[in-house]
């Protein structure tokens, strides 16, 4: 009896295993059948236009903005330009955008019918507007896309510019937090690009600040400390650095995307969530802590600011990219 029970024991054993080599190959065929198609990757779509040379841009402040808040703005945007490079020390927010004008701009720049002598890519600011009151003439502080759109354009962008909407935190826009913290479009006609940026501090901190701020869904680790000491901006400057990475790159939704250009992924939109090396859903990455605030961050900008920027797509190994 006790051999009959042995053989019966072994040849459940033996099912067991073929079974379960069965199901790992089976596992195995549909990562093969689902990798994705190198033909679907990121990548230039041809005939497609850039953002290249200067950029001037022109910025809206809708709503109110203390002076502190938009000199952390400002402050992100001057660290973009060639001049002021040497200002900070690596990693820096000049070598972030280096990474895009090298793998994105230079490419498509240099093979168009001016790309002769083409130099390095510069976000130059052009002019400041306010609008804090909601007064006479104003849009009220609940905005839809299309207004959205109507306020860019009272900026005066110059061609081949963007102009830039920051909303502040009492401002409601179509879809703010539900989905969307930041967009970018453009008018083709004047070659113009623009992009909406929303201070989340009071609306959706935990959908467009984490995570310098508990999230809204998923793994709840413990908030990091936004470098700025401004929950809401540090987020902002995320959105919008992520929003200037796809305005340059795809600004009229006919250049550098991935899938659908209705809903593109793009330079960083398809690198969500990733900042420092390491990262996975719920966890930023690695990331530099500054000794004396404990804030966390991994680009080193102007005036000695510090900020944390998402990861590039990069071209070349079709991989994210961190600068930490």
């Amino acid at each position: 009896m006790a051999v009959v029970r042995s053989k019966t024991a072994l040849l459940l054993a033996a099912v067991m295993l073929a079974s379960t080599a069965q199901l790992c190959i089976g596992a195995r065929r549909r990562m093969e059948l689902y990798r994705p198609d190198p033909a679907d990757m990121l990548s230039f779509h041809n005939g497609g236009a850039v953002l290249h040379g200067d950029i001037p841009v022109s910025i809206l402040w809708y709503g109110k903005f203390s002076a502190a808040q938009k000199s952390v703005i400002v402050d992100f945007l001057l660290s973009l330009t060639a001049e002021t490079k040497a200002a900070a020390a690596a990693p820096s927010v000049a070598q972030w955008w280096s990474t895009i004008d090298q793998q994105y701009l230079s490419p498509v720049a240099t093979t168009s019918s001016n790309g002769a002598g083409k130099k390095t890519t510069r976000v130059l600011l052009a002019n400041q507007l306010s609008d804090g009151a909601y007064g006479a003439g104003s849009m009220g502080n609940s905005l839809t896309l299309e207004q959205i759109a109507s306020l860019a354009a009272t900026t005066k962008p110059k061609k081949g510019g963007i102009a830039l909407v920051f909303t502040a935190e009492d401002v409601a826009v179509e879809g703010f937090g539900m989905g969307r913290c930041s967009l970018h479009g453009s008018d083709a006609g004047a070659g113009t690009a623009y992009i909406w940026v929303g201070n989340p501090a009071t609306q959706c901190p935990g959908q467009c600040a984490w995570p310098f701020h508990q999230p809204a869904y998923g793994p709840q680790n413990p908030p990091l400390v936004a470098p700025n000491g401004d929950v809401g901006v540090d987020g902002m400057v995320m959105n919008l650095a992520s929003m200037l990475a796809g305005a340059v790159t795809n600004p009229f939704g006919d250049a550098y995307y991935q899938g659908s250009s209705d809903a593109p992924l793009e330079a960083c939109t398809a690198c969500t969530g990733k900042f420092g090396s390491g990262s996975y859903p719920g966890y930023a990455g690695d990331l530099k802590v500054d000794s004396a605030t404990g804030a966390s961050y991994n680009a080193n900008g102007a005036r000695g600011r510090k900020y944390l920027l998402p990861a590039l797509f990069d071209i070349s190994t079709s991989a994210c990219s961190t600068l930490v």
